[in-house]
């Protein structure tokens, strides 16, 4: 499998749309539950999730993993209350509430907090046009997948899970032939529309072709052609329909944390998602804002910290696609979990953060993203690679944790341990990683450190062939106030020291440069 150049057709997916407010008398609601009833054993989990979190050394037997009290659920009922969701990990479930109901249930004695559910979210949905043959070879190349294909990895065996909008095209694309000969779709849940019983493989909106195009690349291969679409070409995929697209008003993110439970429950480890939700609550004074995304306020960032710290579970999340929008302008939740592992997109060559990709926020005391990787058509093309990538690792060492892969990736990242609000750590690369595998403790990466009390400093390379390079001015050790792409002359560039400026990261294509700026 030595040919990198690849043929997508249909839609291209990436952006987050703002959809449309809810117009109902009733509001959507997650009400949470103060306690649960007290179980002798834990029967609701398959042996593969026991296993996993054996291997890792997580608790098998977790409060999270008991079912919500039946009890409340039935007089919620009685108060003629249809619930919709129930999460198990979260004790809650969501319901629509007129005012009346809503008075209701604040008075029940079990019923902790209400929360409202917002109508106005940013969803991962569909652009017009085709993705050309030579795109994704420059992102497998970026990454240098060929270390893989080298290797033999092909992400066999490890258990997959996608979390997206329709997927439109999985009976009939040839990238996505060899998976379906050889029976890997193992499981599909459609939580949009729970009629669908067998699949839900048939066009609704035309956001549907979205979760196909994403599972083709994280594991797409076509067999005539011998091209490969994505990395984890023999992994297993478990696949969930949570967003229906353009016709809805509203994505539920209930439905995420329902078939995340679901997906936990089967034993997967390995989950890829390109939803966000970034706008916030119809209620004026629950509003989501930009300083919200902190990784726990919204319910879908806590189901994805639990599933990061208490079931083993990587997530690989797209950051967004708010970097020029000047409203927002940062990460959408659940890329703000500490705990996930959240993928920006950098340009083709020069890695600087392509301008659509949501930046770090500067409040938050972790990096995000963690890393990111060439797209030209979102954040939600850029997560599937980094998923391929983490499958090929874990068939490498399957005892590998998630905090370990997480790590590991980060690490073979061409900026690390110098990472920044744009675009992480930068770039993984597949051979730094496999080294890594074998000794996490392990150099990878050679930044050379420049301490100066001087405004300038010229910057010089040994490498001929440097034409440019990429500047990241930082007024913290991570958060960016400028990024630039400056023209080498003769090898060199003079670099002047800006007002708020406290280290600089050049990157020079060959080597990286770390300047730390010291006051007199």
């Amino acid at each position: 499998m030595n040919n990198y150049r690849m043929r997508l057709s249909g839609l291209a997916c990436g952006l987050f749309l703002l959809m449309s407010s809810w117009a109902s008398a009733q509001q959507k609601y997650w009400i949470t539950f103060k306690d649960k009833p007290v179980y002798s054993a834990n029967t609701w989990i398959s042996p593969q999730a026991e296993q996993n979190r054996m291997q890792q050394g997580l608790a098998v037997y977790q409060d999270t993993d008991a079912p919500v009290n039946p009890a409340y659920i039935r007089q919620l009922k009685d108060l003629g209350i249809e619930t919709q969701v129930t999460s198990k990990w979260l004790n809650a479930t969501s319901a629509y509430l007129d005012e009346k109901q809503l008075q209701a249930v604040k008075k029940l004695p079990f019923v902790q907090e209400i929360n409202g559910i917002d109508s106005r979210l940013r969803i991962c949905s569909v652009t017009d046009g085709q993705l050309t043959p030579e795109i994704y070879s420059v992102v497998l190349n970026q990454i240098g997948a060929k270390a893989f294909i080298e290797e033999g990895l092909t992400g066999k065996g490890i258990k997959v899970g996608i979390i997206d909008v329709g997927f439109y095209g999985v009976a009939t694309s040839a990238s996505l032939q060899l998976i379906r000969d050889e029976n890997r779709i193992k499981d599909t849940r459609d939580f949009v529309n729970p009629s669908h019983t067998e699949d839900f493989f048939s066009m609704e909106t035309h956001s549907d072709y979205h979760g196909a195009e994403v599972l083709q690349l994280v594991g797409g291969y076509n067999t005539n052609q011998r091209m490969e679409f994505g990395m984890a070409t023999g992994a297993t995929f478990y696949l969930a329909r949570t967003d229906h697209g353009v016709r809805e008003t509203r994505t539920e993110e209930d439905n995420w944390i329902a078939a995340i439970e679901r997906m936990d429950s089967l034993g997967v480890r390995l989950i890829n998602t390109s939803l966000g939700y970034a706008m916030g609550f119809s209620n004026a004074k629950e509003n989501y804002k930009p300083s919200e995304m902190d990784g726990k306020t919204s319910k879908i960032s806590k189901a994805a910290q639990i599933a990061a710290d208490q079931k083993g579970m990587l997530i690989v999340v797209s950051a967004g696609n708010e970097g020029d929008d000047p409203n927002w302008r940062i990460i959408s939740t659940p890329a703000d979990a500490q705990g996930v592992l959240s993928i920006g997109a950098t340009k083709a060559k020069s890695r600087d953060r392509i301008s659509y990709s949501s930046i770090g926020p500067d409040f938050l005391p972790y990096l995000k993203p963690n890393v990111s990787c060439f797209s030209p058509n979102g954040t939600s093309f850029s997560a599937p690679v980094i998923t391929g990538l983490a499958a090929c690792l874990m068939e490498k060492n399957p005892k590998l944790t998630n905090k370990q892969l997480m790590r590991i990736i980060e690490k073979s990242a061409h900026l690390y341990p110098y990472g920044n609000t744009y675009i992480g750590y930068g770039v993984p690369d597949a051979r730094k990683a496999l080294q890594l595998v074998k000794d996490s403790t392990a150099k990878v990466n050679t930044i050379r450190e420049i301490h100066t009390s001087n405004k300038s400093y010229e910057v010089q390379t040994s490498d001929p062939d440097a034409e440019r390079a990429v500047i990241f001015h930082k007024k913290t050790a991570q958060v960016v106030s400028k990024q630039e792409v400056l023209a080498l002359v003769n090898s060199r560039l003079t670099l002047h020291r800006q007002s708020d400026e406290k280290r600089t990261t050049v990157d020079l294509g060959s080597e990286v440069i770390e300047i730390f700026w010291e006051d007199k």
